[in-house]
């Protein structure tokens, strides 16, 4: 109960954000969103996930991501089919996020008005008000209502501003221009629904650091996200370091299973069933020489063959 109030009090101004004179989440606000998350914050109220756990869960899958959300309850934080700028690589950072709609003149005018007044740049377009508070680490959401042509939320320029302040890119249900330029931006990558040269146009952003959509999924401030060639994971902070522990040692397990059935010591049912007081010794002795360091620790290990007992 106690939870939902919290959340009413948060959205209920959100949803009168023009009335209430806001287009920037207050830290309090973004805290009682994410009131399941007991760690360190940011200064603006986002969960200040350690970097150690979000070096980890790039070596994770999509699937395992995936499986361990629906696990949850989690049903909606994937996002399928996207146009990447560089395929082939994972990104992983905290989100930004952003809204955009249709502009209109009464619309837009106030925007402008609430933006002066929350100290907002008035140079260059409104467009660039969530990229001025980027920080390291940070991936840039926004949800730009799937328009290509004139939905453009940034260029070459801007998307160097935002790697330059990052280190990471954006994912952003709308579009970009300048691919080829981006492209050859070391490090910047893009999660987007496509290109178009065009510049954006008659669009206004009503939020920002507020839950958005992106697609079929409801993004948070402060949820890690996870892209790949497959998709894009939006994965509440309070989840994760299981989250990434659990991938682990799953990712530990098929890969030894690999080993196993490559070498053909034991029968495939052996291997991919319960395991036997020999194999979970091997295992042991495997993990040992593993050649990276882990983020599961040996206790977290032996609970973990503990339960495959069971």
């Amino acid at each position: 109960m106690k939870t939902r109030i919290l959340l009413l009090i948060f959205l209920f101004p959100l949803s009168l954000h023009l009335q209430a004179q806001q287009i920037g989440s207050t830290p309090e606000q973004i805290t009682a969103l994410t009131s399941q998350w007991k760690g360190d914050r940011f200064e603006d109220g986002r969960p200040k996930v350690p970097d150690i756990m979000l070096e980890r869960l790039e070596t994770a899958t999509l699937e395992q991501v995936w499986g361990y959300l629906l696990r949850k309850g989690y049903r909606n934080q994937v996002e399928k089919d996207w146009v990447i700028l560089k395929p082939g690589r994972t990104m992983v950072g905290r989100a930004l996020t952003a809204q955009f709609m249709p502009s209109r003149p009464d619309l837009d005018s106030l925007v402008r008005a609430v933006g002066k007044a929350e100290g907002r740049s008035q140079r260059g377009g409104i467009n660039i008000w969530p990229i001025d508070i980027l920080t390291k680490g940070d991936i840039y959401v926004a949800d730009g209502y799937g328009k290509v042509k004139d939905g453009t939320l940034i260029g070459s320029s801007l998307g160097n501003a935002i790697y330059g302040k990052t280190g990471k890119g954006v994912v952003f249900y709308g579009s970009i221009r300048d691919m080829q330029e981006l492209r050859d931006t070391d490090g910047f990558n893009a999660w987007i629904k496509g290109h178009d040269p065009s510049f954006i146009k008659d669009m206004t952003p009503t939020s920002i650091n507020a839950p958005i959509r992106i697609g079929e999924v409801t993004v948070f401030p402060g949820d890690i996200v996870f892209a790949n060639d497959y998709g894009t994971a939006f994965i509440p902070a309070h989840l994760v370091e299981d989250l990434v522990v659990t991938s682990e040692l799953v990712g530990l397990r098929d890969e030894f299973e690999r080993v196993l059935l490559q070498e053909g010591k034991y029968p495939s049912g052996e291997v991919h069933g319960q395991w036997n007081e020999t194999i979970k010794n091997e295992f042991r002795a495997w993990v040992k020489t593993y050649p990276r360091q882990l983020a599961v620790s040996n206790e977290q290990i032996e609970e973990y063959l503990e339960k495959s007992n069971q």
